[in-house]
């Protein structure tokens, strides 16, 4: 590493804000640009360290130091390859992530960790800003044609590297926009959507097809898809939400997180048949759920004007620091508190909602809640309900951020795919195929509900699989591996 004493020199330091009351006037992205000085006094943090454990903490094996210390030396290009050889789509991850990475840097051993997620972002940044992406399509083609549903990170990383193998391939998507939760499940302000529109283009410019308002198994069969193509990767997502089966759940007010978030970033987008609308303005909000799911749901609440905006969470309050029993380099089940969590909130934990309440029209007026505890019993944790903690809290709109469970069967249903006890498409992590032959699986289709970079790194290693399947072997890379010095 070229400044071998940079993690003795200079403090962590991270993106700036704007502040609350600027921010929540609208939906744009809000982080404040760090100096390029202090980019590269963050990039000379990075330890000269015997192994780095980044790389395993890192679901796409990125060659963490490589471009730190590229960063240092102020050589914004070559870290801009060193990046894109194992990331396809740094400005989603530098945005998205919640950086695993940082969590097994060797300096979080006993000092704060590299800002390993913002110097991301920034080569990238400056890679977009200079020029040096550009489409990159392949010189030959085989003649092998391979049809992708669903164009979430998953699906495009698996499109541009089949592309790059010289397949002819398309990417069918349900929806109007590609992106799928991307761009219809996070906010604008966490992440503007012509950060996707600008990825596409060079997608689009490098020979991929993208066909979008196409629902592949209703408005073309899957079997049928399957027959105009050499190969199909599903890449549809784990998108059967979590319901809340207590009394009331009918009610007027008591809405899917997915029903709302989509609906308010179409909105953003300036499209203006909405159907029913879905606004938090004026209205005592509840947030059940204490993922990023539910964070979106607060920030976008705060927005919308809320009159008050409360957060449930049934498991236990976290520590700030790292937990004894999840020892470094693990990723730690700790205390984190967002942006939106800053915006305004009032956070509750150990809290199980109980009963919705309603009013003679059909329509939310409160929520009833009971406080709960954890007991380890047998060796496995079970949720006691705690006797005289009930309250009831007044709500016209309960948002429902409780996660998924598993994928829709309607795919695998009319292929004869074989989907595991999770209601996830059943495909080894050994070569991604289902047991169909020539179908595949990649993405939280296949793993379940998960993060944007294990979906990248889901689509890559599939795509290594359906290039050997379709002639012979491979030479697209596997995790860890870097591609070709190409962005």
């Amino acid at each position: 590493m070229g400044k071998t004493t940079g993690f003795l020199e200079f403090k962590r330091e991270t993106e700036q804000y704007q502040s609350v009351k600027d921010r929540v006037k609208g939906y744009k992205e809000f982080t404040v640009k760090m100096p390029e000085k202090k980019l590269k006094n963050q990039g000379a943090r990075c330890m000269d360290c015997g192994i780095p454990f980044c790389h395993s903490g890192c679901p796409l094996g990125n060659l963490i130091p490589d471009f730190n210390d590229a960063v240092y030396r102020g050589k914004w290009e070559k870290a801009a390859y060193i990046l894109h050889s194992t990331n396809n789509f740094p400005e989603f991850t530098g945005r998205l992530c919640p950086a695993p990475c940082e969590e097994a840097c060797v300096l979080g051993i006993n000092e704060n960790p590299i800002t390993i997620e913002n110097i991301e972002k920034n080569i990238v940044e400056q890679a977009f800003e200079n020029g040096w992406i550009k489409a990159n399509p392949p010189k030959e083609r085989t003649g092998k044609t391979v049809a992708i549903i669903g164009s979430g990170p998953a699906g495009l990383a698996t499109a541009q590297q089949l592309n790059r193998a010289g397949h002819l391939v398309t990417v069918f998507e349900r929806d109007e926009k590609v992106g799928g939760l991307l761009r219809y499940g996070i906010p604008d302000f966490k992440m503007e959507k012509q950060v996707i529109d600008r990825r596409a283009t060079v997608l689009q410019e490098e020979g991929i097809i993208f066909k979008t308002g196409v629902h592949i198994g209703k408005d073309v069969l899957a079997n049928e898809l399957k027959d105009d193509f050499d190969a199909v990767v599903l890449c549809t997502g784990a998108t059967v939400r979590r319901n809340l089966p207590i009394k009331g759940a009918e009610l007027k007010g008591v809405v899917q997180a997915m029903d709302f978030l989509p609906q308010n970033n179409r909105r953003v987008d300036g499209i203006k048949d909405l159907g029913e609308e879905i606004m938090a303005t004026d209205k005592n909000v509840i947030v059940i759920g204490g993922g990023d799911t539910g964070s979106d749901c607060i920030g976008t609440s705060v927005r919308h004007g809320a009159t008050s905006v409360t957060n449930f969470e049934i498991m236990g309050k976290g520590t700030i620091e790292r937990p004894q029993n999840q020892p470094w380099p693990f990723w730690p089940m700790r205390l984190r508190t967002s942006t939106s969590h800053q915006e305004g909130v009032e956070r509750n934990w150990s809290i199980s909602t109980k009963e919705f309440l309603g009013d003679e029209d059909g329509s939310l007026r409160g929520v009833i809640t009971t406080e709960v505890e954890w007991v380890k019993e047998n060796g496995r944790f079970t949720l006691h309900e705690i006797s005289g903690t009930e309250k009831e809290w007044k709500c016209e709109l309960a948002l429902l951020a409780l996660g998924f469970t598993g994928s829709e069967p309607t795919i695998a249903e009319q292929l004869g795919i074989d989907m595991d006890a999770r209601t996830n498409i059943k495909a080894t992590a050994d070569n991604y195929a289902t047991n169909v032959k020539g179908v595949f699986a990649a993405g939280d289709t296949r793993r379940g509900q998960s993060l944007i970079v294990w979906a990248i790194a889901e689509g890559r290693q599939a795509a290594h699989h359906v290039d050997a399947y379709l002639m012979g072997s491979s030479n697209l890379p596997l995790k860890g591996e870097g591609d070709l010095p190409r962005i």
